[in-house]
């Protein structure tokens, strides 16, 4: 495409169709072409070439002014709720963050507040012991509320400094499950007294544009921070970094991009748009 010897129509229209597909989304990929558009004009560019610089430009400014970088370092004491719709990967990335955060010296407390999907407090109780950090659990199908409360009086009694809470998944379009969301979160605001309070949104990256609709809804119930975009490493549909970025100027924070628990990484916005657009064409062939 960018190989085209002239910027015409056709050059413009493969370029809409391409980052839909990326799933970059409908209005977020208006809104790069407008401002492409207007630079090209501006700037006397006439080679589809040059739109490949000023495409990534583009895309890197969205992020950056998103917000981008860890959430967590630079708290000391930190209360981590992690929302988000069941199979998104919630309780492997709440592995991944504690696993990072032990490795940095902090003392870690885990909650199984996800009382309610058949094992998930067995599931979290396994990665604790795997990662060596302890879970503080009630019966299955207790309050979510009243575990939420425990661990945030353990982590005071046990000097920790770091606690994450496990929510149960559902999906955004369950109001009642959401209002239940909500009130996990009020004790977490109620209970955090010098803990800096966190809410992070796990996304599936292959989702697509229903991960957008899982972002807006998440936000307006419980104010996410930012998000986890998980299952990177299976799919070349990222762009939907940029529809969170550019339409909920939410940052991506971390993105995980394997199973194992060294396999999350904090986002970056160059190295994202390098391997979403690379610089050259034989970059993105090797």
């Amino acid at each position: 495409m960018f190989r085209r010897t002239v910027l015409d129509d056709d050059f413009w229209d493969e370029l809409e169709e391409s980052l839909v597909v990326a799933d970059v989304g409908a209005v977020t990929t208006m809104e790069l072409l407008d401002t492409l558009r207007d630079r090209a004009s501006e700037e006397g560019m006439t080679e589809p070439s040059e739109m490949r610089t000023l495409l990534r430009e583009e895309m890197t400014k969205r992020l950056r002014d998103a917000g981008a970088g860890s959430a967590l370092s630079e708290v000391a004491d930190a209360a981590v709720l992690i929302v988000g719709v069941n199979g998104a990967g919630k309780t492997t990335t709440i592995a991944k963050l504690a696993h990072t955060a032990k490795a940095d010296g902090q003392k870690v407390l885990l909650a199984a507040a996800d009382t309610f999907r058949a094992g998930a407090i067995e599931q979290l109780q396994i990665w604790g012991e795997r990662v060596g950090v302890d879970v503080i659990a009630h019966r299955a199908g207790g309050d979510p509320g009243a575990v939420t409360f425990d661990v945030m009086e353990a982590a005071r009694a046990r000097n920790a400094n770091m606690v994450i809470i496990d929510t149960a998944g559902r999906l955004h379009t369950q109001s009642n499950l959401m209002d239940e969301l909500k009130k996990v979160r009020g004790i977490v605001e109620r209970q955090a007294g010098d803990f800096a309070q966190r809410v992070l949104l796990v996304i599936d990256g292959t989702t697509g544009q229903n991960g957008l609709m899982q972002a807006r809804s998440f936000t307006e119930a419980v104010e996410c921070d930012g998000v986890v975009l998980t299952k990177l490493d299976g799919t070349a549909r990222g762009g939907i970094v940029l529809a969170i970025a550019g339409e909920l100027g939410l940052p991506v924070l971390f993105i995980g991009t394997g199973e194992t628990l060294d396999d999350l990484a904090v986002f970056d916005p160059d190295e994202f748009v390098d391997a979403l657009l690379p610089e050259t064409d034989a970059e993105a062939a090797g």
